[in-house]
Parts: structure tokens; C-alpha cells; sequence
């Protein structure tokens, strides 16, 4: 798990340019998979066959995304500082100093106009700018239109994680381990690795469109509410993924929520329930694809999601994988 999240988070995969993360997750599922295919979009879709008798299981669509936030340049002046904007919601209180990365290797930092602000003042995006160490327009290494995207080492610390991009390489690790691990199962299971979710659950639209499944789940980071002054979350790192009831775009079907609830009481494994304020999830396209699915989502707690640097825990990590394990083995109803 550990290494496949450091190999993972230092791929280079904007929304839209997935194709280095696509590559490395074909790689690593290859062996474990039936079947897999790259749809117009993008989207990596796997499938691999029920190993028990049928009567029991279900056409059932996993899904993580492949794609990070990060930034595009829209202009660059005559002293060779960047605008840009962002792909994704970056969050903007955390750009200053934050470092990047273009898909040729050049790096860059992020500058502010002027005079420091208070601390408490918001910072205009319009008055930040990006820094490459060019000293003109002619001798800037990036172009209008090119994307950044913001690296810094993946570091343990005790069970702890921090890094870039667990948004949602970290679901994409949990879903490579399940195929890895994975014995049998009476469902026809598809995991699909997606694109553009941070753009409107692009991928998700198409995978679910083309498999056409009767339960989906998503598996993506969510926020926690335990650290100082937090917007109370009964989400926190360490306590098991959490089962999702509800996002601002979707409600988790509650056959789903029971189905992820049974399966961790089963096997003993700790979990949390999830109801967040905001964002969602690729299960929000997937519920609604097609004539509709059963949806829900796994999520691993996150703390400060669409920052340069986000933490997550390594053992919430691997209960997850250990719940879609068992529920891979159990009825959905």
C-alpha cells in the first residue's frame, strides 16, 4: 500500500491527462482482471467475472479517479511571471509558496502582488501569480494552455501519511489492492479508474453509461472534523473509511449502506458514517446513469482535501480494503 501510494502521487495526471496514472494502474491490475479497456474518455474500465454461482450477485461498478486539481496558465507577461487559473477548485488561501510541477519537469512557486496581506484578509486569486525563475516572456519554459500540478514528497509518520493528490490516488490504491487481493466473489464486478471527476464526474458518466450497473460505489477521500475548530464531522482520521449517507449531490442508497455496514460488523472491521456538506463524488453520476443504480460510496478521511499537502491514515487505508473485500463476498440486499 505504502508504495503504491508513492508511485501513485508522483504521477503526473491533471484532469484530462490522465494517461501516465492510466498507464501505471494497467500495469499493476493486468494479471487480476478478465478484461480491461480504455473508453473514448479516457476512463480505464476493468471487469472480472463472478467465480461462484450467480443467483446471489450483481452487475457491480467500483470506481476512483485518476485526475488532479491543479493549474493552467492563461497569460504570461513581459518579465515572465504566469497568470493562471485552475483546474479544479485549488484551494486559494493555500497557493502561496505552494510548489508545482509542469508535465515537462519545470517547476514553480506562487507569488502574491505587492505588499503581504493580513492573514485574515482572503487572497484575490487575480492577484497571485506563478513563478518559474524565468527573467523575460522569451525565456519562460511552460506555455499558455500547460497545467501544474502541486508535488511534494509522500512522508510517513507513525501510521500517518502526508503527501499530494490523495484526492483520489488514494482511492485508486485501495481499488488496485481489491483486484489484487480478490478470490472470488458472485457479483461480475468492473472497477473503473476515472477521469475528469474534478471537472463534473465526467469519467464517472461514461463508465456508468457503458456498464450500465445495478449497484455502484465510488471509493474517494472525504473531509474529517477533527482538528481544531473544525465544522463538526463525525468523520476523523484513524476510526475506520466512512460509509456515506450523504453529500450535497447525492443520498447513498440505503440497500448499499446496509450491504458496507453488514460486511465491516461481519469481519470486524472499524467504520464511520458520513454525511458531508460538500462536494461528491463519482457516485453521484453513477446513481443516475442510464436507468439508475443502486449508488453509495467508501470514503478514507482526509484531512485538508484540495491542499498542496493532505494527511490521511494508513490503517483506514487498509480496513478499506479489507470492507470491499468482504463485501465483494456477501449478498447486496
Amino acid at each position: 500500500m505504502k508504495r503504491l501510494i508513492q508511485e501513485l502521487c508522483n504521477l503526473y495526471g491533471p484532469s484530462g491527462q490522465e494517461e501516465a496514472v492510466r498507464d501505471y494502474i494497467a500495469e499493476q491490475i493486468r494479471p487480476h482482471v478478465d478484461e480491461m479497456r480504455v473508453d473514448p474518455l479516457g476512463n480505464l474500465v476493468a471487469r472480472r467475472a463472478p467465480t461462484r454461482p450467480q443467483g446471489q450477485g450483481r452487475r457491480l461498478l467500483l470506481a476512483a479517479h485518476m485526475d488532479e486539481i491543479g493549474v493552467m496558465v492563461t497569460h504570461v507577461d513581459e518579465k515572465g511571471f504566469l497568470r493562471f487559473t485552475g483546474v479544479g477548485f485549488p484551494l486559494r488561501t493555500t497557493l502561496l509558496g505552494s510548489r508545482v510541477v509542469f508535465s515537462n519537469g519545470v517547476h514553480g512557486t506562487f507569488g502574491l502582488e505587492g505588499k503581504p496581506l493580513p492573514t485574515e484578509s482572503p487572497v484575490p486569486l487575480e492577484k497571485l501569480f506563478l513563478d518559474v525563475g524565468a527573467t523575460s516572456r522569451e525565456d519562460v519554459p511552460v506555455e499558455v494552455g500547460d497545467v501544474a500540478v502541486f508535488r511534494s514528497p509522500v512522508v510517513e509518520q507513525g501510521r500517518r501519511i502526508l503527501g499530494p493528490s490523495f484526492d483520489d490516488r488514494l482511492g485508486c490504491a485501495v481499488l488496485i489492492q481489491v483486484l489484487q487481493r480478490l478470490q472470488e466473489t458472485p457479483h461480475e464486478l468492473y472497477v473503473a479508474f476515472t477521469v475528469q471527476e474534478e471537472l463534473g464526474l465526467r469519467g464517472a458518466t461514461t463508465a456508468a453509461y457503458s456498464v450500465a450497473p445495478e449497484v455502484a460505489l465510488a471509493v474517494d477521500i472525504t473531509l474529517t472534523g477533527d482538528y481544531p475548530e473544525a465544522e463538526p464531522m463525525a468523520v476523523g482520521l484513524g476510526k475506520g473509511p466512512a460509509i456515506k449517507v450523504k453529500d450535497r449531490r447525492m443520498v447513498a442508497h440505503p440497500q448499499v449502506r446496509r450491504w458496507l455496514v453488514r460486511s465491516a460488523e461481519a469481519a470486524s472491521i472499524p467504520y464511520q458514517m458520513e454525511v458531508l456538506d460538500y462536494g461528491s463524488t463519482d457516485a453521484a453520476a453513477m446513481q443516475i446513469g442510464r436507468e439508475g443504480a443502486l449508488a453509495g460510496a467508501l470514503s478514507i478521511p482526509c484531512r485538508y482535501a484540495h491542499a498542496p499537502t493532505q494527511m490521511a491514515d494508513l490503517e483506514d487505508l487498509e480496513h478499506g480494503v479489507a470492507l470491499l473485500l468482504a463485501g465483494l463476498q456477501a449478498e447486496i440486499a
